[in-house]
């Protein structure tokens, strides 16, 4: 079965990663049809968007793909191509997980986690003014389908994985509304699922614990803006976002990026670290029902990150970023 999927290289280090992944996948045998679409800086002088609408309509009619980083302006300008991308599709899940490889120095050895993090509301929403000349407002919203929404997409999938326990996280403490809302949600929808274990945390206490013990934790299930803090830290515990995948999930589509950014001080130098989005094109593929395939994927990455003889520079080798993606192809074949 051939499979059509919509292709974003991105900015910075994003075509140079982009083409890495599609090598690795293409040598898995999937037959895949790639649809390459630009957004991203490259594109703004000729359409006065980062994000032009053809984009889009490719992705709607794919229903699926592979995102390389796109640079966001800090301060000014568009808000964000990701976050507009989530919104316009509605692909309210943001799933990233964090595991430790063998060959990556860490001081964690165990770690195994998954994220869900509620992706198309919250302070994310973007509404926000200013109040006079020397003050500024951001609105967040917390709604009930929303968050129950996304509470039964990560039981789902603890249910469906094998997974033991679901974690809430939040301030509910102090923003007794709208965290108190995303957290009664979760609780509405954990009852419905008696043979998973389910418990809250407070968001601040929740990184102290991750930092001393993330073997305790299973699936983290987060609103939108400390789902993005902590899925940060997760990734450092587990060697950085060089090695962090995501998955944005809707009902009709999905979009698989990297965690990380664009990098552009160090694009074009076949320097950076293909692993994050090789492994989200292994996400891919298994949103794709090729398990098989997404399994060889990751077994391959898990045998050169082992062996240690063609990693980047931040994983503490002297490899480049086709000669990473070389090694993985090699292990598959």
């Amino acid at each position: 079965m051939a499979y059509n999927v919509t292709l974003i290289p991105g900015d910075g280090i994003g075509p140079e990663v982009a083409e890495a992944a599609r090598r690795v996948i293409d040598a898995t045998g999937v037959d895949i049809n790639w649809e390459v679409v630009e957004a991203g800086e490259g594109v703004m002088t000729e359409y006065g968007t980062p994000l032009p609408d053809y984009v889009l309509d490719s992705i709607k009619k794919n229903k699926v793909a592979l995102k390389g980083p796109v640079t966001t302006p800090v301060g000014k300008g568009f808000r964000s191509v990701n976050v507009t991308l989530r919104q316009a599709l509605n692909l309210y899940a943001n799933v990233r997980p964090a595991k430790t490889f063998p060959g990556i120095t860490t001081r964690y050895t165990d770690v195994d986690l998954v994220i869900f993090r509620e992706n198309t509301e919250d302070l994310y929403a973007g509404i926000e003014h200013m109040v006079g000349a020397d003050a500024a407002e951001s609105i967040k919203i917390i709604t009930r389908a929303a968050s129950e929404r996304i509470s039964r997409y990560a039981f789902e999938y603890a249910k469906r994985e094998g997974r033991k326990k679901v974690t809430a996280v939040h301030k509910a403490n102090i923003m007794k509304l709208s965290d108190g809302l995303f957290l009664e949600s979760a609780r509405k929808v954990a009852a419905d699922y008696p043979e998973i274990e389910f418990e809250d945390v407070i968001v601040d206490a929740m990184c102290m614990h991750l930092v001393q013990n993330p073997e305790n934790f299973d699936c983290l299930l987060l609103p939108n803006l400390y789902g993005d803090i902590v899925s940060d830290v997760c990734a450092g515990l587990v060697g950085g976002l060089g090695v962090a995948p995501g998955a944005n999930i809707g009902e009709d589509g999905a979009v698989f990026e990297a965690v990380h950014g664009s990098a552009p001080q160090i694009a074009g130098q076949n320097k950076a670290n293909p692993m994050a989005l090789i492994l989200s094109g292994a996400m891919m593929l298994s949103h794709l029902g090729e398990l098989e395939a997404a399994n060889r994927v990751v077994k391959a990455v898990e045998e050169v990150l082992s062996e240690g003889a063609a990693l980047t520079g931040d994983l503490g080798g002297t490899a480049g970023t086709s000669q990473m993606a070389d090694a993985v192809i090699a292990k598959l074949k």
